[in-house]
């Protein structure tokens, strides 16, 4: 579209004709408030805070909402913009329960942080606001909705970015609220239990279900011996979730732990690189099966199962496509069953004693630890899972001054990991760290370092598709590949998975292999992950994990020593009976 010229606050701009009046302001630094707008999800207009003056128009213009026109001129703050504006915000406080301390958000919240900028102290309107009503939605999800303030984000989010839909605005009038159909709650739909609502949400009317009192009283009791876990999203988001700028801080984040009296610290990456070497294992048995012994009943493609959001959204949406699910539990649940038998013994430690701690980016996987398959280990594998954020909090609590910190290391015997392993913190980084893996088990040769950056398989697209050339020399018993040209896509959001799985199941692709990712970005975008999240901060974490990898001296999972040790003394070898005990599932159909 051609440019127009405008004119904000006096002065004058081109912008790009069609854009609205809040993408102008924002190229051009001008603030503009907003609540019910989101940059990841369609225009809602209905909060009223981000109205504009435009000149000419009888009635204040939603600046998300109103386009710009050639000649046009707007006026940002002028009184009877200001005004307005402080009029909506004294009707939505009225009807918000203000009890800031107590709330989760506190100090991160969107209304508050506008109510202070406009210095707004006093309300001179009569207060009455929502009965307090803190609903268990669900045991990834807590819903107050005595702060909801009716944006509709989390709605949008459900239906836009996840395409799930369980979540509306209910009844009328004062009685309206946002809940599920004949207020069913969470756990009783067919919620992925993803966190991407709490994301979005501008106050503390969604927060994540906190496991914080438990693992403190876990770490204070001497009886207890308390291994944590932490994913690799969590590195990129540490800092950020503490005030600090978004970067690689692993070796603070040890530290940290330490502080707070974790007995052992232990990465699971190391599971994640498990993980590509059994997943590996498990697409070339299925291509082998089917490619040359032509099995009829071999399911291809084969898709990842290391987010929980997905599989519960696959379970209920997709139960025909569940066998070509790979069976590899997720990274973190084979960790947890790898610390109640490998290193409970490798530690002398009677297993009943010990308590397993994730630190996650996802609240689905808070979810994920209660499923009832998730015990392998004859106990429940894990424990507890704290988000990014309820880390932050307790590094807050404890008063350890993060920036301040020198680099420690991870424990010893499952605390080892590869460039990889990191990757699986980004959309498409399972699918470039499998086939990492997979192309030298197949060709016998080594990836030159230089060729380890998959870049097909990399980047923010919802859907991203590649066609890997295999070479004519194959390493022996796997000559039946030579020169096939494997095909992969990967999907990150679960609107991009539909679309992919509507695909898959009606016949229309023909992959090999599938990456899926709940959350949009992969991980990295988790709902347990600091609040905001934009395209923006995606990008910025996104970067940090790929500089992660390229720094490491090992970026092959099947390379991670530990790992080989794992099999030389307690698995013996990848899809072997062990594996298949401790390192593998099933899952359930389940009802929409």
């Amino acid at each position: 579209m051609p440019n127009v010229t405008i004119t904000i606050n006096g002065r004058e701009m081109s912008v790009r004709e069609g854009v609205t009046i809040l993408d102008a302001c924002q190229a051009a630094g001008i603030p503009v408030p907003t609540l019910c707008y989101h940059p990841d999800l369609t225009i809602a207009g209905n909060c009223r805070i981000c109205v504009v003056e435009v000149e000419g128009w009888k009635t204040l213009q939603p600046a998300c909402a109103t386009p710009v026109s050639p000649n046009m001129v707007v006026r940002t703050g002028s009184p009877k913009v200001r005004k307005a504006r402080r009029t909506t915000m004294e009707l939505l406080l009225a009807a918000h329960d203000s009890n800031c301390p107590e709330c989760e958000r506190n100090g991160n919240c969107e209304l508050q942080t506008i109510a202070e900028d406009m210095g707004i102290d006093m309300n001179r309107f009569l207060t009455s606001p929502r009965p307090v009503s803190v609903v268990e939605a669900s045991p990834s999800v807590m819903r107050d909705n005595s702060k909801c303030i009716m944006c509709t984000r989390c709605v949008r989010t459900c239906d836009e970015l996840q395409s799930v839909s369980v979540i509306k605005p209910m009844q009328r009038s004062c009685d309206v609220h946002i809940a599920t159909f004949e207020d069913k709650g969470l756990s009783n739909v067919s919620c992925t239990m993803c966190g991407q609502c709490i994301n979005r949400c501008p106050t503390g009317a969604l927060y994540e279900k906190s496991e914080i009192g438990e693992v403190w009283a876990a770490l204070e009791d001497p009886e207890k011996f308390v291994v944590a876990q932490t994913a690799p999203a969590v590195r990129v988001g540490i800092a950020e979730a503490l005030g600090l700028p978004t970067g690689r801080n692993t070796g603070q984040m040890v530290a940290a732990m330490r502080m707070l009296g974790f007995d052992r610290i232990l990465d699971t990456d190391f599971t994640a690189d498990l993980t590509i070497v059994e997943e590996g294992n498990e697409l070339l048995s299925r291509l082998k099966a089917a490619l040359v012994d032509g099995r009829k009943d071999i399911a291809l493609p084969m898709i990842t199962s290391c987010s929980p959001g997905w599989i519960k959204f696959i379970e209920h949406h997709f139960p025909g496509l569940l066998p070509n699910l790979s069976s590899c539990k997720s990274p973190q649940q084979m960790f947890g069953a790898l610390v109640k038998t490998y290193l409970a013994a490798k530690e002398g430690i009677d297993p009943s004693k010990v308590v397993s701690v994730s630190i996650m980016p996802c609240t689905a996987k808070k979810y994920e630890k209660d499923r009832p398959e998730m015990r392998s280990s004859g106990y429940k594998d894990v424990d507890y899972v704290l988000t990014t954020r309820e880390l932050a909090r307790m590094i807050r609590q404890a008063g350890i001054d993060f920036s301040t910190l020198q680099e420690e290391k991870y424990d010893r015997w499952m605390g080892s990991s590869s460039g990889a392993a990191v990757i699986f913190g980004a959309t498409g980084g399972v699918m470039e760290a499998a086939l990492r893996t997979a192309y030298e088990i197949i060709t016998g040769k080594e990836v030159p370092f230089r060729n380890l950056d998959i870049t097909p398989v990399r980047g923010m697209e919802g859907i991203k598709e590649a066609t890997i050339q295999l070479p004519d020399a194959m390493a022996p018993g796997w000559e039946f590949l030579k020169g096939v040209p494997v095909r992969v896509a990967v999907a990150h959001g679960l609107v991009n998975a539909r679309k992919l799985m509507e695909k898959v199941a009606s016949g229309e692709a023909d992959y090999h292999f599938i990456e899926v990712m709940a959350c949009p970005g992969g991980c990295l975008g988790g709902g347990g992950q600091p609040i905001p999240t934009n395209p923006e901060v995606r990008q910025k974490r996104c970067q940090a994990i790929y500089e992660e990898d390229c720094s490491l001296p090992l970026r092959k999972s099947h390379e991670n020593p530990e790992v080989q040790l794992l099999y030389a003394e307690f698995l013996e070898k990848p899809l072997g009976h062990k594996s298949h005990e401790l390192l593998h599932t099933h899952y359930t159909e389940r009802e929409l």
